[in-house]
């Protein structure tokens, strides 16, 4: 049977239950045998808060007991410069072979910006992509720009397809009900808000313990 490996990249800043709730969803639909998670240090974004060390043990603290077996793939921050998704996706394809299913895990609100990702085009060519609705972000045709939804017309496919298949197919799973932002939720822990709902009980204990996200 082809291997099937999930990546499930990102800022981290904090790991929350819409992240792990997206991995848990497509390790259960593909099934997946192993989960890669990706902390990235991404170039849209500002300056992340919380180091690197800090986001790779709230990583392995918010998987450690997964129902699969999970691996924090370090390669992203281990790059110098800027990293781009295109790029990490050609290193795993190279270590994984040309066989093994890549499905690389993303929201409905990464969807409707995935033309602005460098060589987006060139995603397809080494990966699968899982794709998870989200509240208050379509996925409707209509809703994404017409490039995207021009190449995800053509590429839909079930999660057991993709399982199969090393590259080349999306899937679009129902929506997982989750509206969590680590923007909302570092917001909240800096004024002193509940939190607890949207991370994982580890994961804020150890945000408190390290008095992360204070100021």
């Amino acid at each position: 049977m082809t291997r099937c490996v999930a990546l499930l990249g990102g800022s981290f800043d904090p790991v929350h239950h819409g992240h792990i709730k997206l991995a848990a969803l497509y390790a259960q639909l593909l099934p997946a045998d192993v989960l890669r998670v990706i902390p990235a240090r991404p170039w849209q974004k500002a300056r992340l808060e919380a180091s690197d060390a800090e986001r790779i043990a709230m990583l392995e603290l918010a998987f450690a007991g997964f129902s699969v077996p999970v691996v924090i793939d370090t390669q992203e921050i281990d790059r110098d410069g800027p990293t781009y998704t295109v790029d990490t996706l050609r290193a795993l394809r190279a270590e994984l072979g040309a066989d093994a299913s890549i499905v690389f895990l993303i929201g409905a609100d990464q969807l409707q910006r995935l033309d602005t990702w460098r060589d987006w085009r060139a995603l397809f060519e080494l990966a699968n992509l899982g794709v998870a609705a989200r509240p208050g972000f379509s996925l409707a045709d209509a809703a994404l720009p017409p490039a995207v939804a021009q190449e995800l017309a053509q590429r839909r496919a079930t999660p057991e397809q993709l399982r199969a298949t090393p590259r080349g197919l999306v899937s679009v799973a129902p929506s997982l009900a989750v509206d969590v932002s680590a923007t909302e939720i570092r917001t909240a822990l800096r004024q002193g808000d509940e939190a607890s709902a949207l991370l994982p009980p580890v994961v804020l204990d150890y945000i408190q313990q390290h008095n992360l996200y204070k100021n």
